[in-house]
Formats: C-alpha cells, sequence, structure tokens
C-alpha cells in the first residue's frame, strides 16, 4: 500500500501526463506492427524516395512519422513524473528532468521524413540526371544524419534514458510509485541505455537489449500512467 502524499501541482498536470503514458502504448503498439509487418527506414536515399513515390502514407510511416507526433508526449509523462514525486525539491530529480527534456528536444530534431518527402517530391519533377544525382546526395546526408544515425539522436537518447533512470531510482523509496513500478522503470531504461552502448560495440548484440527493453516499456507505461491518474485524482483542481 502506497502512503498519502502531498501532491501540490494541478490536477491537469498529472491527468495529462496520465492519459499520455495510454496513448504513447498505443503509438508503441502501432509502430511495433510497421516494423514486423512492412519493415523499418530504408536504407538509401533512392530507396526511400521509391517508396515516398509508390505508396507516401506508408513511406511516411515507415519513416518515423509517428514520432514527430507522439515523442512530445514524452514531455508530459516525465513532467507528471517529477511533479508527482515532488521533484522540485530534490537536485537529483530536477537535473534528471533537465535530461530529459534536452534529450526529446535533440530527438525530436533529427527525424528525416519532412525532408525527405520534400527532396522525394524534387526527385520526381527533376529534368536531368544531373539534378536527380544531387538530390540523392542531398538525401543520402539526411539520412546519416537522421534519427538512426545522427549524433544528436544518439546524445538525445542517451539523456532520456540517463533520466529515466534517475527518476527510477527516486520512485524506490515507494512512498509516491510502488517498488514494483520503480523496479521495472529500473530495469527497463537500464537496458536501453545498455543498448544504446552496444550500438556501438557489437550492433547485433544490442538488438537484443533493444527488444527486452521494448517489451518492458508495454508494462512501465501502463503502470506510471495509472498512477498518475489516480494521483491526478487527489489533487487540487
Amino acid at each position: 500500500m502506497i502512503p498519502e502524499h502531498n501532491y501540490s501541482a494541478p490536477k491537469s498536470l498529472y491527468t495529462a501526463g496520465g492519459t499520455a503514458s495510454f496513448i504513447f502504448i498505443l503509438y508503441s503498439i502501432v509502430t511495433m506492427v510497421i516494423l514486423s509487418v512492412y519493415g523499418g527506414q530504408p536504407t538509401t536515399a533512392l530507396e526511400a524516395f521509391s517508396m515516398l513515390q509508390t505508396n507516401r502514407l506508408l513511406g511516411l510511416l515507415r519513416m518515423d512519422l509517428l514520432t514527430v507526433i507522439f515523442i512530445p508526449l514524452y514531455y508530459l509523462i516525465f513532467l507528471g513524473i517529477f511533479l508527482a514525486l515532488n521533484g522540485q525539491n530534490d537536485a537529483r530529480s530536477i537535473i534528471a528532468l533537465i535530461a530529459l527534456f534536452v534529450g526529446i528536444t535533440l530527438l525530436l530534431a533529427t527525424p528525416s521524413v519532412l525532408s525527405m518527402m520534400n527532396l522525394s517530391d524534387k526527385y520526381a519533377l527533376a529534368a536531368t540526371e544531373i539534378e536527380q544525382n544531387q538530390l540523392l546526395a542531398a538525401g543520402e546526408a539526411i539520412l546519416a544524419a537522421d534519427m538512426w544515425h545522427g549524433t544528436g539522436a544518439v546524445i538525445g537518447s542517451f539523456l532520456i534514458q540517463i533520466g529515466a533512470f534517475i527518476l527510477s531510482l527516486a520512485m524506490l523509496p515507494g512512498h509516491v510509485f510502488s517498488k514494483f513500478t520503480a523496479y521495472v522503470g529500473i530495469i527497463t531504461h537500464g537496458l536501453d541505455l545498455v543498448h544504446l552502448i552496444f550500438l556501438f560495440i557489437i550492433p547485433a548484440v544490442s538488438v537484443v537489449f533493444m527488444i527486452a527493453a521494448g517489451t518492458l516499456y508495454l508494462l512501465w507505461l501502463p503502470l506510471i500512467g495509472w498512477r498518475l491518474i489516480q494521483i491526478g485524482k487527489k489533487s487540487p483542481a
């Protein structure tokens, strides 16, 4: 049984964070289906252009359009956790929230979907082979700096996982979130951190940690979401 706690933030912030958690679950499931059935991002600019010209909607989905739309929900989820933990009085939680917000912002700056869509349209209208080659070169440069390869995306991912790991540690006393939720968070974000480290050392092994962490998110998110909604019912209107 989690003891009563004084929740001073407005009800809407907790409720928004909890609701965002459940929406994020749907996004995660849809993304898994797209990756399993249709595959991930194209590996070359020419493949990306062809995919967008053949089926624009499917091409946009495979190139992480949903990420651009739904990753901002992380702001609400982690703000809700921070406020529930009374993080404004804890330097550790403040550092974690700053790391998270910077990481999310960096990650949002890296998806290549809109840039590739623009280049794909220009490629389709290109009158000469020289123009096409120039557009292909621009496309390759964008792919090299996107959320799967770019330095900004990798640093952003590290910051997100470090911040989430620290907030999970802050849950351990069990005053706000259950110890079970804290341990699930520690394991989930810990595995994601290990996945990022192995990405540079043994990429094939990193996939195993990524799959394990991805599966645990489907447990961690509803635990967080349900608790934030409960807290929202007890907080000031």
